[in-house]
């Protein structure tokens, strides 16, 4: 199975996980609160890469910020033009493509859990449209699967790339350490790296959280 292939199963795994929901049901998950300077210094819009259900949207609109909510999904992105109608915008798109926001659209990016599903040659490639978008000195904030990550899959299936495996129903899912995270992620200026635990979940889930600086 090819890259484009694990990607277009992803995309449906996660257009039938987003059903309709009300925006009551939405939960702040706080892991950006480590980050609130630079949140309350960003200046342009927000941009929400991955927004799923709009937990990452939510913690933002409550910081009074003005957010474009992306996302693969067309359910999900339905689901946020419905939920939350005082967005800048919600936008379906497969980040594989070129993002829909022209040249230092933003000082600040989230990705939230939606940077572990690629390989290295397509992260990278979906690194350098964040690093386009982004003004000089602006942030990506993100979160992705450690490989501690046990109770979700780390170490399991078939391994196509260090440290990326393929479930058994065709998807890729990546697993990062310390390491990987510096040397995928070295484009841009890493200031901050942490592994915490995320208790969203049935079980608890391992993650690494990253401030990474865009220095052009």
């Amino acid at each position: 199975m090819n890259s484009s292939e694990a990607n277009k199963k992803n995309l449906e795994y996660w257009d039938k996980l987003h059903k309709d929901y009300e925006r009551d049901k939405i939960k702040v998950d706080d892991w950006m609160w480590v980050f609130n300077k630079t949140i309350e210094e960003s200046r342009g819009p927000v941009i929400d890469l991955g927004c799923g259900s709009g937990n990452d949207t939510l913690y933002l609109l409550n910081k009074g910020k003005n957010v474009f909510s992306c996302d693969g999904s067309m359910n999900a992105v339905l689901n946020m033009r419905k939920n939350f109608p005082e967005i800048e915008g919600a936008i379906c798109f497969d980040m594989l493509n070129v993002f829909p926001f022209g040249n230092n659209t933003t000082d600040l990016v989230v990705a939230d859990l939606c940077l572990h599903y690629f390989t290295t040659e397509d992260t990278i490639k979906i690194l350098k449209e964040i690093r386009r978008i982004l003004v000089n000195r602006g942030h990506l904030l993100f979160r992705v699967n450690s490989m501690n990550d046990i109770n979700h899959g780390a170490g399991q299936g078939l391994e196509v790339e260090t440290h990326l495996y393929m479930t058994e129903d065709g998807r890729y899912k990546r697993f990062f350490d310390a390491k990987d995270i510096y040397e995928m992620f070295n484009i841009f200026d890493i200031k901050y790296v942490r592994e915490e635990t995320m208790k969203r979940y049935k079980l608890e889930k391992k993650t690494y959280v990253v401030d990474a600086k865009n220095i052009k």
